[in-house]
Order: structure tokens, then C-alpha cells, then sequence
């Protein structure tokens, strides 16, 4: 028997304007996107904000279905966007923030497991890391350098 330690380098910012100026911008662009989730049952918005290497930025917002596997996620709904928009484009940067109608989000909510692994499949399919910066309503944003320090064994197309 082995074992063996996985770890991720994150970098924690306290608030947002210690951000970069272009990622504050990209992250405000996630909040708006989040103000603009169709979320009636859960009453939790999620917005995500995509750059791409043209200087492109989409997003998205999650948008809930009263069959509940039906919904699609803030970031897969915004990557797919990206992905049929803009087949050929990398996409760099990727900003998310979270709110609840029933608390205040003060906790940097990372995506979950279905959208890391669809992060996971645009990352090999460009051959290249994808910045995500990912805050709750206020406070600390934390970043992820790529997918592989929020979902570190990622399966993918070489197991196929």
C-alpha cells in the first residue's frame, strides 16, 4: 500500500476590489448575470462570467426547472454558450458569484461537481488552464489557478 497527498495552491483575495481591474469587471459581470437566474425553488442565483481569448465575455445564470435535473447550472449554461457561440476561442478567465433569498452568501461557493467536469472538458479541449475566481454574495473570493485544483483526479477523454 501507498499513499499520496493532493493539494491545491488557491489564492484568497478578502474582497473584491483587491481583484485585478479586468477581473473585477469580469466578476461584475457575474453578479449581473445573477440577478437574472430563474431560481424559484431553490432561492439560490448563480452567475458566471466567461473571457475569452477574442476579448469576448459571456455569461449565464442558473435557470431552475420544477424537475429538478431539468436546470442547468450558472457555469455550464455560460461555457456551453461560449463553447457553441465560439467553438474555436480559449476561454481564460471565469468569474462566479452566489446569493441566497434566504441568508446572506458570505462563504466563496465554488462550482459543483457537474460543472467541474464540464470546466474539466473545455480545459483539455484547449489544451490550457482556465482561471476561476469564485465569491459568494460579498467578502473573500478565491481563486483556482485551473479545474485541477478544485476537482484534482479528473476523468477525462484519455480513459476513454
Amino acid at each position: 500500500m501507498k499513499n499520496f497527498t493532493i493539494s491545491a495552491d488557491l489564492t484568497i483575495y478578502e474582497e473584491l476590489k483587491e481583484l485585478p481591474k479586468g477581473v473585477q469587471d469580469l466578476m461584475q459581470e457575474s453578479i449581473a448575470a445573477r440577478d437574472k437566474s430563474y431560481s424559484p425553488y431553490s432561492k439560490f442565483s448563480v452567475g458566471a462570467a466567461i473571457l475569452l481569448d477574442n476579448g469576448e465575455v459571456i455569461s449565464g445564470s442558473n435557470q431552475e426547472n420544477a424537475s429538478y435535473p431539468a436546470g442547468l447550472c450558472a457555469e455550464r449554461t455560460a461555457i456551453f454558450y461560449a463553447g457553441a457561440k465560439y467553438p474555436d476561442a480559449k476561454v481564460l478567465k471565469m468569474a462566479l458569484s452566489a446569493k441566497s433569498a434566504n441568508h446572506v452568501v458570505e462563504t466563496p461557493t465554488p462550482p459543483c461537481g457537474s460543472c467541474r467536469q464540464a470546466i474539466a472538458e473545455y480545459e483539455m479541449k484547449q489544451k490550457a488552464p482556465i482561471e476561476i475566481f469564485f465569491m459568494g454574495e460579498k467578502g473573500k473570493v478565491v481563486k483556482a489557478n485551473s479545474i485541477s485544483d478544485l476537482l484534482p483526479l479528473i476523468f477525462d477523454s484519455s480513459f476513454l
